[in-house]
């Protein structure tokens, strides 16, 4: 009789161990390049078998290369995290095949140090930030009230708006002056 119990205990246990198998094990990285103020480069693995990783650092979004503050981001980036050994604990893929994940360089949280340097805004795609009890918020409150890094501008864009921004003016059409133009 005990024996009908055995298959559901075996599926209660699978359900109970399932959010622990697929979330992936913290790998031991060395940042080797800074894209923006949110997207590094590490190399991971072994002497022999090293692999290259694109990381996108989970629940925050810093300003893009050509927007302001854009480039003083990327510098913040490189002063916490390049070069230095880094803790990657991926936590999902992007629509451009990054490794979104949580990056811990010399043992602090590089997300969370952004936000709260003003370099980063907290980027709660998926309810992230939030399901994670919303510290992130908290930082980038005080970094804005303190006027830190981008928030010394009263009104940043927060990059979302200006990438959609961009999209909208070049699907725009721009008439004269071009070969088009010519031909009235």
């Amino acid at each position: 009789m005990h024996f009908r119990a055995l298959p559901s205990s075996l599926l209660a246990l699978a359900l109970l161990a399932f959010p622990l198998l697929s979330q992936a094990a913290p790998r031991n990285c060395l940042v080797v390049g800074i894209s923006d103020g949110d997207t590094l480069t590490a190399r991971c693995g072994r002497i022999g078998a090293y692999e290259r990783v694109k990381v996108r650092i989970a629940a925050i979004d810093a300003p893009e290369k050509a927007q302001p503050y854009g480039q003083r981001s990327r510098q913040a980036l490189s002063s916490i995290c390049f070069g230095e050994q880094a803790l990657i604990t991926e936590v999902d893929t992007d629509r451009y095949g990054r490794t979104v994940a949580d990056v811990s360089c010399n043992g602090e949280d590089a997300g969370s140090r952004m936000v709260s340097e003003g370099w980063a805004w907290v980027y709660d795609y998926n309810r992230l930030a939030t399901k994670r009890g919303g510290g992130l918020f908290k930082l980038q409150e005080r970094a804005q009230a303190r006027r830190a890094g981008l928030w010394a501008d009263p009104k940043p864009t927060p990059p979302w708006e200006w990438r959609k921004h961009q999209r909208d003016e070049q699907a725009r059409p721009h008439w004269g002056g071009g070969h088009w133009g010519s031909l009235f």
